[in-house]
């Protein structure tokens, strides 16, 4: 009878918190327990929409309240702190209580192995989460040579994912992700950034190099693509749809 009424109360507060945030969930996991998380990182929507390319460019560009800890923690670690912005708010929006699905928290949505790795204590500490944040992504840089494109993708998917692929993973998911980055990084569209899909429609045994990934427009589409001539119809990888 306690358990139930304390799973009860769970649930009301789940649905309160989700009445006030809309973004809180209650799930019951198969063994029982259940997990709460507000479905934020590269998921997060803006009036129950995804954000718009506009959103990310203006979001990134506005003072925040945590500029002067990015900055601080940027320097220290050799990282552009506009990277280390746009990543933070691809990854939570700039929620400081973010809690994803996957169990990533804070600002930069860190793992609990990756808080470990980087002697975060309290993930939901900005300026602690900061920090590791920006150490992960100035290892991930020194990893792929200063590759942006390789570090985002390997910040989302994880760096044995890229190594894996040769590049970026080919998940639906990264290559969102790796787009809004760029987005608000550079704009849109942007200039070419080192970096590259590789591994894709080559004859067998081969794998052809990379070529610079950029965002562009296509039709008023925003495309994360390695194809020049963007103004032609046709398949253009990376295309979100």
């Amino acid at each position: 009878m306690i358990r139930r009424a304390v799973g009860l109360s769970l649930a009301a507060l789940a649905v309160a918190s989700a009445a006030v945030r809309a973004e809180v969930h209650l799930v019951r996991k198969a063994d029982g327990s259940a997990v709460i998380f507000n479905d934020v990182g590269s998921g997060w929507l803006v009036g129950g929409r995804a954000p718009t390319d506009a959103y990310l460019v203006e979001r990134r560009a506005a003072r925040s309240a945590f500029d002067d800890a990015i900055h601080d923690a940027a320097t220290r670690s050799g990282v552009d702190p506009q990277l280390v912005k746009s990543v933070m708010l691809v990854e939570s929006n700039f929620n400081a209580r973010a809690v994803s699905r996957k169990g990533a928290r804070g600002l930069m949505q860190l793992m609990p192995e990756t808080a470990r790795r980087f002697g975060v204590a309290n993930r939901f500490d900005p300026v602690e989460n900061i920090r590791g944040g920006v150490e992960y992504l100035a290892t991930l840089l020194k990893l792929f040579s200063g590759d942006v494109v390789l570090a985002l993708a390997a910040y989302n998917a994880g760096e044995s994912a890229v190594a894996k692929h040769d590049g970026i993973p080919p998940f639906a998911e990264t290559r969102e992700y790796v787009r809004r980055a760029l987005v608000a990084y550079r704009g849109a569209p942007a200039a070419p950034l080192g970096g590259g899909f590789r591994g894709m429609a080559a004859p067998a045994g081969r794998t052809p190099p990379a070529a610079p990934v950029r965002v562009a427009s296509l039709n008023g589409t925003t495309v994360l693509t390695n194809v020049e001539g963007v103004d032609r119809v046709g398949p253009l990888l990376g295309r979100v749809r």
